[in-house]
């Protein structure tokens, strides 16, 4: 009697896959490199630039023109960055480290630290003319008023720094506190996202000073 078996061993081993071949093809030469280069420049260092500069232009063109604020037909500043002012009818800014002073070339602040002797010194002397010159104690007086801002070009000041000066401007400009502190108002900013804190634009508010009570011999503030 003769037995079949169920499962055969097979003779051979089944065919196995052909290895993979890990000869390199065909690279790209020197002129396809040279040409992938030129295109990515012509993108992202002509046309890429060329083309936000023209939308920022049609859709924001003062703040892409640097927020320029003129009196008549003459620049007379930036809304982006402050100005020194002197004398009596003019609201005073913050100090500034910036070169000589708001200098957009040299923006910094001093890099003074609150233990420096240097800062203690020169805080004491500008709280004593600050004092002196609006009649108040040197407690009263809102620290931006004291201190310099990290780049040395902020244009504003806090409402209680201007509010401070209110009595000293009125009574040069021959003006009620009432109308100064609605020009104080006018002049104060605040972010569209209502963050951070408000802040009163001094060369906004000096030059809408000039415009409700023109000074005799007034000229363009000091720059």
């Amino acid at each position: 009697m003769t037995t079949q078996s169920i499962n055969p061993k097979p003779d051979t081993l089944p065919d196995t896959p052909a290895e993979p071949s890990f000869q390199a093809g065909p690279q790209p030469g020197v002129l396809s490199w040279l040409t992938f280069g030129a295109l990515w420049i012509a993108v992202c260092g002509l046309a890429y630039p060329a083309v936000t500069t023209l939308l920022a232009g049609g859709l924001f063109p003062a703040q892409a023109n640097g927020s320029l604020i003129t009196r008549g037909t003459q620049v007379v500043g930036s809304a982006l960055v402050g100005q020194t002012f002197t004398g009596d009818g003019y609201f005073i800014g913050r100090p500034s480290a910036a070169g000589s002073g708001y200098d957009p070339v040299n923006a910094s602040g001093s890099n003074l630290a609150p233990s420096n002797p240097a800062l203690r010194e020169r805080v004491q002397a500008l709280s004593r003319q600050i004092a002196a010159r609006e009649g108040v104690s040197a407690d009263r007086i809102p620290p931006d008023l004291l201190t310099a801002s990290g780049s040395g070009l902020d244009p504003h000041i806090s409402p209680a720094g201007a509010q401070l000066q209110v009595p000293r401007i009125a009574r040069v400009r021959g003006l009620s506190q009432g109308v100064v502190l609605k020009l104080i108002a006018d002049a104060t900013e605040r972010s569209p996202l209502g963050l951070g804190q408000p802040g009163v634009n001094v060369l906004r508010l000096n030059l809408a000073l000039d415009a409700a009570a023109p000074l005799p011999g007034a000229a363009t503030p000091a720059r």
